[in-house]
């Protein structure tokens, strides 16, 4: 096991890892910019190195400066947290270069997944269904135009190695066809330096499902069950729940077992997650997310099982916990992204935190690095915590969700706490009734 982990990340996965390590005997290393110094993970963390300016890319992205606090410090491997280098396989590659162990998967599966195309012709040749479309990159508008017509009107166009949504645009006729064609590959190509796109028939009314998964050096893979994501605006997700209110037991049961074989036999190695368009009783792989996910949380919840630090294990060489007979399901979980935005425009909040309750309680989780006079700086992504609430049924658990929200109190700058509150007392949302363009109709209704 190792003795010293350098974590690769900033915030609430930050801190979430340490925490993780800590519990295990394993020390740990926070890096920070210098607009983080005074940031939670960096505070409790048994060193700290910076190593950088504020932007990204000068400090969390700063691969030398990385490799080097691993080095002044003597870890002995890199966490990479989410997000930032968790899906860099040049950066997986040289930390083990180096000399550290790369806590995530090897960089051929984090390349193979990373590029779209790719990814959906190896899944689909170990027997997982796909999203009709295009057999690999469509390189011209009339190559497009000719997929357009065998794939059926209307159709996604998205970048290969994209996502969050940039990179992804819709046709629903031939007249649409060639602007969305041409925007994509813009998109794509300012966003990820690769403008190559491919096509798949676009779903009206897809739940979207993931498979939270788990393998070892040793041929051992297991599957966690399942996580509905639907509720999403711009393709980032705000809402999560285990599991789905969508799907029967025959089905994730199916599901399951079908995305754990896949990474059985490509000899997939730490977490990860498959996802997938689901509708009228049918599943379509769209991508595989090689790293930890931010709602892994909820699975965590459902299992009583500590996916980070299997995580840790596995990447030490040793065999996973549990074998699949072992993973109990246990009631229902709700996870609801925090961001530090206008909950009416989204225009984003940061500044100095005054006032800060978070909610309690029997099965009551939040993973923040919030701390009353913390200044949430403007340089990084707007999430700032997460409410994770549990319940023996769905109904407990949305009455207890209910109640934590109206606990939870992040005063001086603007959250979309509010905007939750809202949600979660929709018939639709109570009744589970709900896609992947729920929200974004709900809120073009105001």
């Amino acid at each position: 096991m190792f003795e010293k982990v350098l974590i690769a990340n900033r915030g609430e996965i930050a801190l979430r890892i340490h925490r993780a390590c800590r519990e295990m005997g394993i020390h740990t290393v926070a890096i920070h910019s210098t607009a983080d110094a005074d940031a939670m993970h960096v505070r409790l963390a048994d060193e700290s190195v910076c190593v950088g300016p504020p932007a990204s890319k000068d400090s969390y992205l700063n691969i030398p400066a990385i490799l080097t606090a691993a080095s002044i410090t003597g870890a002995d491997a890199i966490h990479p947290g989410i997000g930032f280098m968790s899906e860099n396989a040049i950066f997986a590659e040289m930390v083990e270069e180096h000399g550290f162990t790369f806590i995530g998967p090897t960089p051929e599966h984090i390349r193979i997944m990373g590029d779209k195309v790719t990814a959906k012709q190896t899944v689909k040749s170990l027997g997982l269904p796909t999203v009709p479309g295009s057999d690999g990159a469509v390189a011209t508008v009339e190559e497009a135009l000719k997929n357009a017509k065998e794939i059926g009107y209307p159709v996604l166009i998205k970048a290969a190695a994209g996502g969050g949504g940039k990179g992804m645009k819709v046709a629903r006729s031939e007249a649409d066809l060639t602007e969305a064609y041409q925007l994509a590959r813009g998109e794509a190509r300012a966003a990820f330096g690769n403008d190559e796109v491919y096509m798949e028939k676009y779903l009206e009314k897809p739940r979207h499902i993931e498979v939270q998964l788990l393998g070892d050096m040793h041929g051992n893979a297991v599957h966690f069950g399942e996580r509905d994501c639907s509720i999403q605006r711009r393709h980032q997700k705000v809402i999560e729940e285990a599991p789905s209110p969508g799907l029967n037991n025959e089905e994730r049961e199916k599901i399951g077992a079908l995305a754990a074989d896949v990474i059985r036999k490509i000899g997939y190695r730490g977490v990860g997650t498959i996802e997938f368009l689901y509708e009228n009783g049918k599943f379509y792989f769209i991508e595989m997310n090689t790293r930890l996910q931010i709602e892994h949380t909820i699975t965590e919840m459902i299992t009583g099982i500590d996916l980070v630090r299997e995580q840790i294990r596995v990447a030490s060489g040793l065999p996973m916990s549990y074998k699949q007979k072992d993973i109990v399901f246990n009631g229902h979980a709700i996870e609801c992204r925090i961001n530090a935005e206008n909950p009416e425009t989204f225009t984003p909040s940061p500044g100095k935190i005054a006032g800060y309750h978070p909610p309690g309680g029997l099965d009551v989780r939040v993973d923040s690095a919030l701390y009353d006079g913390y200044k949430v700086p403007s340089n990084y992504d707007s999430m700032i915590a997460k409410l994770i609430v549990h319940g023996s049924n769905r109904n407990e658990c949305l009455l207890r969700l209910r109640r934590s929200l109206e606990e939870f109190v992040i005063g001086g700058i603007d959250t979309t706490l509010p905007l939750h509150r809202r949600l979660i007392a929709q018939p639709d949302f109570i009744n589970g009734d709900y896609d992947i363009h729920w929200l974004e109709k709900f809120l073009d209704k105001k």
